[in-house]
């Protein structure tokens, strides 16, 4: 049987890409079942730990994760130097055992590599050499004759990668690369890779599918605003778009939270409407007592709301906090309820705007991390001009305003476009089969 091994910089613990950052898990789940819509007869392999659920639902087989990158860095760098080293062995025509990596590589038709916004500087925020080693397990393929595609990619920056020459020449030997964002091709020629085999794409998380039966106190609460006359805007955001890093840093000073304070005083009084808050990433404990938890960015916006209601305690009635993880279905879900979104994380404006709810985005603080995600994204819906820098209190409010004012010519404009975004991120699965 034909086989395709999904691989990269999405490799993950168990339990990580389905139960942590909700963004990852809009990814992966139509990733795979495109795959299989496109590639009906292939077996799909994959490093990114899945659960035996998702596994067996999916019909995807998941490969040991250290034959990829284990969070070993001594061990991870070396076996991926290996892996070159027995690759090139293989095609000088000795008589050589393959390592692990190699003979999976070797067995397979189609190499695919999701990596997100980490094919860069920003894979050191997720483990040592990450990114080197990554180049390494992407040329050791390239050189066994493996067909490798870079896909759904925000590549870059370049600035603190260790071997720029050797990620130029795994770059160029892509067979394909399809960035999510247009925005991408300008960085990369900036940056002086080529561009000749670069194709964009929506990224898959566009196809991803809601809850639509979800129903709890939370869209509860966004029903009882609607019956009162009041619209409803949700909240998110988390460590990267804060003014002082590192994303995880945790206390943080009241003071850090002044500009979302004073724009959420504005939304209540001035624009009379009511808020959600919610995190957009989840935790768990691990098994056997598995347990779906709050994450990272949930410490942060309770804190956030905290400081809001004392304040002024009259905020409480406008202001809901979402204190208990949901799933990515369920969350999407309740964003679909929402008049408007205000978000500080790239998928869940996704989320909002794939069922067509006007959305305004905020960068990451690019004193914490360097990301084009929002400009990327929202330029693909015609809606850059909904892009705020997190730290300006009054381009945030000016932003808000605008879109507010406007939210039924968004929301109409999102229903023409949404469809031929969504087409476009199946159909280029067309073009990737021409590569076997």
């Amino acid at each position: 049987m034909k086989k395709i091994l999904v691989t990269g910089l999405c490799t993950l613990h168990w339990g990580r890409l389905e139960f942590g950052n909700i963004g990852n898990y809009y990814i992966v789940e139509p990733l795979f079942r495109l795959l299989h819509k496109h590639f009906p007869n292939y077996e799909v392999l994959t490093t990114f730990q899945m659960t035996e659920e998702f596994s067996r639902k999916e019909k995807v087989q998941v490969l040991p994760m250290e034959i990829y990158y284990n969070w070993d860095l001594e061990k991870d760098v070396k076996n991926a130097y290996y892996d070159v080293e027995k690759a090139k062995q293989h095609c000088a025509g000795d008589d050589i055992v393959l390592s692990k990596y190699d003979k999976v590589v070797s067995e397979c038709d189609l190499i695919i590599n999701v990596s997100g916004d980490m094919w860069g500087d920003n894979a050191e925020h997720v483990g040592q050499q990450r990114f080197l080693v990554d180049c390494l397990k992407m040329k050791a393929a390239q050189l066994l004759g493996a067909k490798t595609i870079l896909y759904a990619v925000t590549p870059g920056p370049f600035d603190k990668v260790d071997d720029r020459n050797l990620a130029l020449e795994v770059f160029e030997k892509f067979n394909l690369v399809v960035i999510r964002e247009k925005l991408s091709k300008e960085n990369l020629e900036k940056w002086r890779f080529p561009t000749k085999q670069v194709v964009w794409a929506p990224c898959p998380s566009f196809l991803f599918e809601a809850n639509l039966a979800y129903q709890s106190k939370w869209t509860k609460y966004i029903e009882n605003a609607h019956k009162n006359k009041r619209k409803v805007v949700g909240i998110t955001f988390g460590g990267f778009n804060m003014p002082v890093g590192p994303y995880d840093m945790w206390p943080r000073d009241p003071e850090q939270y002044k500009v979302f304070l004073e724009l959420a005083k504005y939304i209540i009084q001035n624009l009379n409407l009511d808020i959600v808050i919610f995190s957009h990433t989840n935790g768990f404990d691990l098994p056997p007592n598995f347990k779906l938890k709050n994450g990272r960015d949930y410490i942060i916006l309770k804190e956030f709301y905290e400081l809001l209601i004392e304040k002024d305690e009259n905020y409480r009635k406008h202001v809901a906090l979402v204190d208990e993880p949901l799933l990515p279905c369920d969350i999407k879900a309740l964003i679909g309820k929402l008049d408007m979104l205000i978000t500080g994380r790239v998928h869940a404006s996704v989320a909002a705007t794939s069922q067509c709810i006007p959305t305004v985005y905020i960068e990451y603080d690019r004193r914490v991390i360097y990301s084009d995600k929002m400009y990327g994204f929202s330029s693909l819906l015609n809606m850059d001009k909904y892009v705020c820098v997190p730290g300006d209190l009054e381009g945030l409010i000016q932003t808000v305003t605008e879109c507010y004012n406007n939210l039924d010519q968004i929301k109409k404009k999102l229903e023409k476009t949404i469809p031929q975004i969504k087409q476009c991120a199946d159909l280029i699965y067309e073009d990737i089969k021409k590569y076997v």
